[in-house]
């Protein structure tokens, strides 16, 4: 019979979601990472374990032949959740390179700012009555993804915590690649 290991709560944990610095089992993590990642090795999953950010979460391994085992299923993105993505990513980036609270290694932002960000984005021809009416459904599938961490709500407005996963879901060559699409489409006009 198989005994339950002291690092099985952990797993399963991360094979649900991200698991913060300020989780109960992350010090399993940190004490177990190499008997973890030998068991997330035989399905095909990788721990990827950020300490200095202060969270681990798990991947697929990608094989030779460029292929995975397909545990995990991929979700096509709305052009608008994109666009929020990028965004918070850009933030994030800005935010490292040139903090204005020396004493935060958090970004925090509000709804409406991520708004305002977001407009500057869109098309000439979108359709900006529409958009006002889903932005707020937008901001909450990122955060249902696990990007954005509602931290306050006053009614009007709503404060967010950056995840610092975003940095691994969305790099940099991603906001440059992005923002090369910005310039190619802005000269086609």
């Amino acid at each position: 019979m198989n005994e339950v290991q002291p690092y099985s709560k952990a797993i399963v944990l991360l094979l649900k979601k991200t698991v913060e610095n300020n989780s109960p089992e992350w010090n399993n993590i940190l004490a177990f990472r190499g008997d973890i990642q030998k068991y997330l090795s035989v399905i095909g999953l990788e721990l990827v374990l950020k300490e200095e950010e202060g969270f681990a979460y798990v991947k697929q391994i990608v094989m030779e032949d460029d292929t995975t085992l397909s545990l995990v299923q991929r979700r096509q993105l709305s052009y608008e959740v994109s666009i929020i993505l990028i965004v918070l990513r850009q933030m994030l980036e800005d935010f490292d390179n040139n903090p204005t609270d020396t004493h935060s290694t958090e970004r925090f932002v509000s709804a409406n700012e991520i708004k305002d960000e977001v407009r500057l984005f869109l098309p000439e021809k979108y359709n900006k009555v529409k958009l006002e009416k889903e932005l707020d459904t937008h901001i909450r599938n990122v955060e249902k993804l696990g990007f954005l961490e509602e931290v306050r709500s006053n009614g009007n407005d709503t404060r967010y915590r950056i995840h610092r996963i975003i940095k691994e879901k969305v790099t940099l060559d991603d906001l440059d690649l992005f923002k090369q699409k910005l310039e190619e489409y802005a000269g086609a006009i």
